[in-house]
Parts: C-alpha cells; structure tokens; sequence
C-alpha cells in the first residue's frame, strides 16, 4: 500500500473505532440527516456530536453540504466500499497463512 492508501486506512479505522461514530455513519448511510437531528439522539452535547461528524468528514466516510443555516450530512458509500476492500485484503493475507499451514501439516504426514 502506498503512504497516502496507508494515511487513508489510518483515517478510517480511527473514524471507526469510536461507537458513537459507527452509529452516526450507519444514521447518514440510511439518509441524510442534518447535524442538529443528529445529536438530539445521543445524550452529550451538540459540539461534541459536530467533532464525531468532523472526524467521520475527515475519513471521507461522511460528507456536509449546507442548506441555509444547516449542516447536512450523509454517508459516503464508496468510501465505506473502500473500507470493506481493506479489509477483505486483510483477510486474504490471512487465508495465505491458513492455507500454507494446512500445505506444511499435509507434507508433513
């Protein structure tokens, strides 16, 4: 992978790692919600619900657009498909390590 595919990876499984965020992107996939509607669901504070949202924008994984006085927000499905790649390469190293285990315990009987 490339430094800035490895930036992007960083970017996010931090976005990802926090369960507020990973509701918040599961919320803006299913529709676009403006900010505000967002953080009356979660018991903190409307600034902190805006930096969950700015880090999800940051990975590219949410994307703002302004409707008179809103922020409006919804999911990146490409950058979530981007994501799921990641990961499926991840588990194909893993299945090459599997697979030459069970190579190595065949030659050995």
């Amino acid at each position: 992978m490339s430094e800035s595919s490895e930036d992007r990876a960083d970017a996010f499984f931090h976005a990802l790692a926090d369960r507020t965020r990973r509701d918040i992107l599961r919320r803006v996939l299913a529709g676009e919600h403006s900010v505000t509607e967002l953080a009356a669901k979660y018991d903190m504070s409307f600034a902190a619900v805006q930096k969950h949202t700015a880090i999800l924008e940051r990975a590219g994984l949410l994307i703002k657009r302004r409707n008179g006085r809103e922020q409006l927000a919804s999911g990146d499905v490409e950058a979530v498909r981007a994501v799921a790649s990641m990961l499926d390469e991840l588990e194909d190293v893993w299945r090459g390590r599997i697979d030459r285990i069970d190579a190595l315990l065949k030659e050995e009987k």
